[in-house]
């Protein structure tokens, strides 16, 4: 058994301001994002450059926060923020959605792209990979703050996490950061290095984060008031395979539509 590291998740505080490793991973991932998102812009040759690449940021800053927060109230916890609808807003209190996110991410760059004329697939593709950057960062900061810990474990690297109980369990965040933010990472930026045709990229995104987070849910202790639903599975699985299904088909008809005459 490994000792968990106890990381106090609070960096430093200046009175009532706390800056916290959580805080700084997110901002760590829009700002890798940044220069990850102009490095692929011109290696696509789009014009992601200057005030419009800020203005894309803002667009999916405000997606991920808005997205993200509505998510995890209509997928994970409903029935709680249905009689307290002004606790919907109240995103300091934490509570966020991946796949809220997503959609969130999704409706604001479409948006954009539409205002600007840039090529919605295209952006996509540069979005996804610049992304797991972040999601790798953000379960990092999920380790550090003891939280979305794993299920009871006898695996030699099991932990145990304060307020979890006195058994090891699986570090199943360090597995998402694995796999949802390096292996994710380096198999789109492969991609885009062949040039594969525009979608394919961001398809793959969501046939690997599905696939990877349905294998990993099998680690992960299931939210105390959701628990298992449907056939044993978790929400993050029920989620996320629709997520699979999606990815598989875009790819199949963005290579079907570029090899057709």
């Amino acid at each position: 058994m490994l000792t968990y590291p106890q990381i106090d998740p609070v960096i430093f505080s200046v009175g009532p301001l706390a800056v916290r490793w959580y805080g700084l991973m997110y901002l760590l991932g829009f700002l890798i994002a940044y220069f990850v998102i102009r490095a692929l812009a011109a290696k696509r040759n789009i014009g992601l450059t200057g005030d419009t690449l800020s203005d894309l940021l803002f667009y999916c800053v405000l997606g991920v926060i808005l997205g993200g927060r509505f998510g995890y109230t209509l997928f994970y916890n409903f029935s709680y923020y249905i009689r307290h609808p002004l606790e919907i807003f109240a995103v300091w209190e934490g509570g966020m959605s991946f796949h809220g996110g997503l959609l969130g991410v999704i409706v604001a760059a479409s948006l954009f792209c539409l205002r600007r004329k840039f090529p919605p697939l295209l952006v996509g593709d540069i979005l996804v990979t610049a992304a797991s950057i972040g999601l790798g960062l953000g379960r990092i900061g999920n380790f550090i703050n003891g939280e979305l810990w794993g299920r009871v474990t006898d695996v030699p690297w099991g932990m145990v996490f304060p307020g979890a109980g006195p058994e090891p369990r699986h570090p199943s965040q360090l597995y998402e950061a694995f796999l949802e933010g390096a292996v994710l990472f380096a198999v789109l930026w492969w991609l885009h290095s062949r040039k594969a045709p525009h979608g394919v990229p961001f398809f793959s995104f969501f046939a690997l984060y599905g696939g990877f987070r349905v294998i990993v849910e099998f680690f992960r202790q299931p939210d105390a008031h959701l628990g298992f639903l449907w056939a044993g599975a978790t929400m993050g699985q029920l989620l996320s395979i629709p997520m699979v299904l999606i990815g598989v088909a875009g790819i199949l008809y963005c290579r079907r539509r570029i090899i057709q005459p």
